[in-house]
């Protein structure tokens, strides 16, 4: 009997089969977040054998039929088959917290410029929303780079270097612009995620 080289590529190509009932767009979403999984527990366990982490994940399915259950395309008990995959897609964390978190300090931070420990709180409620962002099922790995990127990395960036030039004294309503600049970048980044988010 012929063995695969690539348990992983026929583990996805068979739920990739069951799931052929899905639009496109999700069943792509779903190998997806199936291929980030088994990554993360392989570079976590590297010392688990891979067929254990596929089984552990659920027969595909199993998988297959709780997303079609999920999408409204299967009967409705087909969630409670046990899948162990099944749980873990469903987020703990409200897709409004990260993206709350990664928005209001930052006017906390604009309101209080003074007050160090504001600074400090802002800072870090700000990487907690970029943490609870980047582990969040609600939007795929690409969704949560550009969040990220837009939300967290490049507002600290123009931040820091505008402090560190010249334009930071040269004149008062210079800081406002700013200020109002990034809030406008991480409004509209975080309704834009709030948007595209999966239920």
């Amino acid at each position: 009997m012929k063995t695969s080289a690539d348990p992983v590529r026929d583990y996805l190509s068979a739920v990739e089969r069951e799931a052929s009932a899905l639009p496109a767009d999700r069943r792509q979403e779903l190998l997806a977040d199936l291929a980030e999984h088994i990554e993360v527990t392989r570079a976590e366990r590297p010392d688990v054998p891979i067929g254990e982490v596929l089984a552990e994940l659920g027969d595909p399915r199993t998988i297959a039929a709780t997303a079609l259950a999920e999408a409204g395309h299967g009967p409705a008990g087909a969630s409670d088959q046990g899948g162990a995959f099944a749980p873990a897609r469903r987020g703990k964390v409200h897709p409004l917290v990260p993206l709350l978190l990664l928005t209001l300090p930052f006017l906390v931070a604009a309101v209080l410029p003074d007050v160090p420990a504001a600074q400090f709180c802002s800072t870090l409620f700000r990487v907690i929303g970029a943490v609870l962002l980047c582990t969040s099922v609600h939007w795929t790995s690409a969704q949560k780079t550009t969040g990220v990127l837009l939300t967290a990395v490049l507002p600290t960036a123009a931040i820091s270097i505008w402090i560190s030039s010249s334009a930071a004294q040269a004149s008062d309503s210079t800081p406002h612009l700013a200020n109002l600049a990034t809030l406008v970048l991480l409004a509209g980044t975080a309704t834009w995620l709030w948007r595209i988010r999966r239920a």
